[in-house]
């Protein structure tokens, strides 16, 4: 290659690159955002949606309409998964962050209870069922897409990208709360400063989409439909068909998620309310020992993604869950009352949290192929989220008000440890894996045989 050739081709292909991660990254961090913010703004939109007269009430209901979307998300996996695998990976992600920003749009413009009535609640139970399909749809999508995309020996910094712009979504949200609680009253708030969030989600939403819009298909599934059209309609194997073959990588997919997806949910989002109502944390502190714990998050994503792309998955997985069972109660104790020991606990865990969950992308693309690699990501993990992720913060509220937290912080122990013996047992390595390959990491290898 002539060295002018070299100076037009590596410019190119690094904008390309930058073009990916951008598109990507933006759409993620919308799509985060967009679910986030119903949370930490619920307690200002509840009255105008229910108006039962009860703050409480209200509050409780929103929340119900919260798990509606929880529940939606597996059906999203499901749906947005099969049209990743049959469509496309770019058209799937491209629609789905598209129905993340319209439901948080309309939200946003929504009139009232006092306007319309019952049927702002009806409103709102709709679009949050359309967020729920549409974060359901994203994982599987985006998780595809980046992984095929990546360079082969830069798939685990690529995948990396992931939680990296989805935490820094729910940062934004957070800060955003907090700036206009901090400039505008409580009226303003429940009259039309929730509003803002939901508005600027859809903006900016539409505008992730328009990028992602102008982003290419993968070559790899390119490669692979065209493979498929040769293929006779009687040949090609059902979505069902598909699913029975390969039934065990889907368990493994579910078992390695629900440790993380549990501890994550405690270190990343509901640790903060826990030290709060359980600690008596000050509130103001305990945001943003959260917020800067998380920053440490996003800092060490990258860093694990690049250790598994030079000594391999298994390792990482393994190192840095079983530190995250070792230090579980250790961590729990340190939290009292103050704010700086929130932050130190929650920063320790992330660093390992980082570990298990930065490479997820990278490691369920490189079990399945090509025809039902999005299926394979999305029916299982949207799963084990929605009913593990879910449920997490509900249960260690619970259990702490029985006085017994020590049996939630023992369920999450139970559940990492499910996840690192299945990566001990049953994943092979497939670090730099060649995901155009015919045959994919096989269901009956060992891990020693690879």
């Amino acid at each position: 290659m002539s060295d002018h050739h070299k100076e037009t081709t590596l410019p190119s292909s690094r904008k390309k690159n930058l073009k990916v991660l951008f598109g990507i990254g933006t759409g993620n961090a919308m799509e985060w955002f967009d679910w986030n913010i119903y949370a930490l703004f619920a307690v200002f939109f509840a009255p105008q949606f229910f108006a039962s007269g009860s703050p409480m009430s209200d509050l409780l209901k929103t929340f119900g309409v919260f798990a509606v979307g929880f529940v939606a998300r597996p059906f999203g996996g499901v749906l947005f998964g099969l049209i990743a695998d049959r469509r496309g990976r770019q058209f799937s992600m491209t629609v789905a962050v598209g129905l993340a920003a319209v439901g948080s749009l309309i939200i946003g413009l929504t009139p009232t209870h006092e306007t319309i009535g019952a049927w702002a609640a009806v409103v709102l139970v709709t679009c949050r069922m359309i967020q729920g399909l549409a974060h359901g749809g994203e994982l599987p999508s985006a998780n595809t897409y980046i992984s095929e995309m990546a360079p082969r020996e830069k798939r685990g910094l690529w995948a990396s990208l992931i939680y990296f712009s989805g935490t820094i979504g729910i940062i934004c949200g957070a800060v955003l709360a907090a700036v206009l609680s901090g400039i505008l009253t409580d009226a303003q708030m429940s009259s039309y400063g929730w509003r803002i969030p939901f508005v600027l989600g859809g903006v900016f939403g539409l505008f992730a989409l328009y990028l992602r819009s102008r982003l290419q298909e993968t070559e790899i599934f390119e490669s692979s439909a065209k493979s498929q059209k040769s293929e006779s309609q009687q040949s090609k194997p059902s979505l069902w068909s598909q699913i029975r073959e390969h039934r065990r990588l889907l368990v493994r997919v579910a078992a390695m998620t629900v440790g993380s997806t549990v501890n994550y949910y405690v270190w990343a989002v509901a640790t903060p309310a826990y030290a709060i109502s359980v600690h008596g944390v000050d509130p103001s502190g305990a945001m943003w020992a959260g917020a800067a714990a998380n920053v440490v998050f996003i800092i060490m994503l990258p860093v694990w993604g690049t250790v598994s792309d030079r000594i391999g998955r298994r390792p990482v997985l393994i190192f840095s869950g079983i530190m995250m069972i070792t230090l579980l109660f250790p961590l729990t104790s340190i939290i009292r009352g103050q704010a700086w020991q929130l932050f130190v606990a929650m920063a320790i865990a992330l660093v390992f949290m980082a570990g298990t969950v930065s490479i997820g992308p990278a490691v369920f693309s490189e079990m399945f192929p090509t025809r039902m690699r999005a299926v394979g990501i999305g029916l299982p993990t949207s799963l084990a989220v929605a009913i593990f992720g879910g449920t997490t913060p509900y249960l260690q509220a619970f259990f702490a008000d029985k006085g017994i937290p020590g049996v939630f912080n023992w369920y999450a122990i139970v559940l990492m440890a499910i996840s690192v013996a299945t990566v001990i047992f049953f994943l092979p390595e497939s670090k730099g894996k060649d995901l155009t390959a015919a045959g994919e990491v096989s269901e009956s290898l060992s891990p020693s045989s690879v």
